[in-house]
């Protein structure tokens, strides 16, 4: 019997401190955090720490020095366990001089987790022979997924169990509340995880347009027609199709999905020669299908087809605990994105959100996080802030989008800017091409709004 490896953060960052605890002790680690290096080596004697991950910026420096100065220290009384040393804006420079005072490896703020728990385990496995276990620290799908109240871990821990099987899964919640995470999730743990995951959004497929969509064509089988297509289901061929929404699927449809899943087999459009497939079907509704059962809108037979097991996720107001998680976790990644690295919320800001319904759930709350980051002037966000543009993201009954009158046209051009060079990844080309400007037309437009990047 392995004892967990010991982790140490020392970071003055309560949201970083948080999202690392919360990631490391789903890999069964033991961790520990402090906020001021002053305390590293006391609480090093104290914990006995595995592996170290310093922060190189402090709140009472902005230098990284203050990092590097600890990174001394510890050196100094202990050679040999690893340190990995965190900064929001790394540079080449910080990085060698940490790597030649004795860190191990190097990590930028925003994180990727993968590469994070890859760095972790790989330094304790060339550290010789430790308290851990390297098999349990695979980097697992729902590692990433955020949340970790009662309510919700009994969601990812029936999720974690079907995963490893080929059972059909039945994913229902509210809208909003992330059942296409949890189903990717399940297909990428899978024994088909390195098979095909194919996406069908079944409440934006018309009767007519079904067989088509889902089963392909071949040329010339209707006027339309005029090559070849590839139905969903052959795309999925050894993988998992999702299918979503299906509490909107027409009855004359059901039937037909109803038969392939049934037969795994179905006939391409213009083609009287069956297909045999091999899929697993997971599938997600925000709708009431037992009460569509008895209503006549939802086929029994297809109901207990597609609902094997099933996964209900619980609404956001069910899980208020994991409301600072959550937000932590976004502003995090909007730190990088608008070039804000001090940003943070205050406790009574998290605790009025913990109060509140979002009725859209978690796509809700992102949105209020995103608009709350955009509109602030401020590093330190506050309750009222957020009070503000909640209510105002609850006019005329919207939570996704702002109102007329609430952005002014620059504003609202700062926001797609921004939103565009983060799906572009910071590429300039992209980003001007996707907003129909021209390369030098998109600078001088950031250039206005002070928007950085860093292509």
């Amino acid at each position: 019997m392995f004892d967990a490896p010991k982790i140490l953060i020392i970071d003055d960052d309560l949201a970083v401190c948080s999202s690392i605890k919360l990631l490391l002790k789903r890999q069964d680690f033991e961790v520990d955090s402090i906020s001021h290096p002053k305390v590293a080596l006391k609480t090093i004697e104290r914990f006995s720490p595995d592996l170290i991950l310093l922060d190189m910026n402090f709140a009472i420096q902005t230098t990284g020095t203050e990092g590097l100065n600890a990174l001394k220290e510890i050196r100094n009384v202990n050679t040999k366990t690893p340190i990995i040393l965190m900064t929001g804006w790394a540079t080449v420079q910080l990085a060698v001089e940490g790597m030649k005072n004795g860190a191990n490896d190097f990590i930028a703020k925003p994180w990727d987790n993968k590469q994070l728990l890859s760095s972790i385990k790989t330094l304790l496995d060339l550290n010789g022979p430790t308290r851990h276990s390297s098999s349990r620290n695979e980097i697992k799908e729902f590692d990433h997924i955020i949340g970790d109240s009662p309510a919700f871990l009994k969601v990812l821990n029936l999720a974690k169990r079907v995963a490893k099987t080929d059972a059909s899964v039945l994913i229902t919640g509210e809208s909003g509340t992330g059942k296409e995470l949890i189903a990717e999730a399940i297909h990428y743990e899978s024994l088909r995880a390195k098979r095909p995951f194919v996406k069908v959004n079944l409440g934006g497929i018309s009767s007519t347009l079904f067989e088509s969509e889902m089963f392909g064509h071949k040329k010339g089988a209707f006027t339309d027609a005029v090559t070849d297509r590839v139905g969903r289901f052959e795309m999925a061929d050894t993988g998992t199709i999702f299918l979503d929404e299906i509490g909107d699927l027409e009855l004359n449809s059901q039937v037909k999905l109803l038969r392939v899943l049934q037969e795994q087999t179905f006939e391409v459009l213009g083609s009287s020669a069956p297909k045999r497939i091999n899929v697993r079907v997971i599938s997600a509704t925000n709708k009431d299908l037992e009460k569509m059962v008895n209503d006549g809108t939802f086929r029994e037979d297809l109901f207990y087809r597609i609902n094997l097991i099933k996964v209900e996720i619980p609404p956001l107001r069910d899980r208020r605990d994991d409301i600072p998680l959550l937000v932590n976790y976004y502003v995090n990644n909007l730190k990088a994105i608008y070039n804000r690295p001090e940003l943070k919320v205050e406790g009574f800001a998290l605790h009025w959100l913990q109060q509140q319904e979002f009725h859209g759930n978690i796509r809700q709350l992102k949105n209020l996080v995103e608009r709350v980051v955009l509109m602030s002037a401020d590093d330190k966000i506050t309750a009222d802030e957020f009070k503000t543009q909640y209510r105002n993201s609850m006019k005329g009954g919207s939570v996704n989008l702002p109102q007329v009158g609430e952005l002014t046209l620059e504003e609202v051009e700062i926001l797609m800017i921004r939103k565009a060079l983060q799906f572009h990844k910071n590429e300039i080309t992209a980003t001007a091409n996707s907003l129909g400007l021209t390369r030098s037309s998109l600078y001088r437009r950031m250039e206005k709004y002070n928007i950085d990047h860093c292509e």
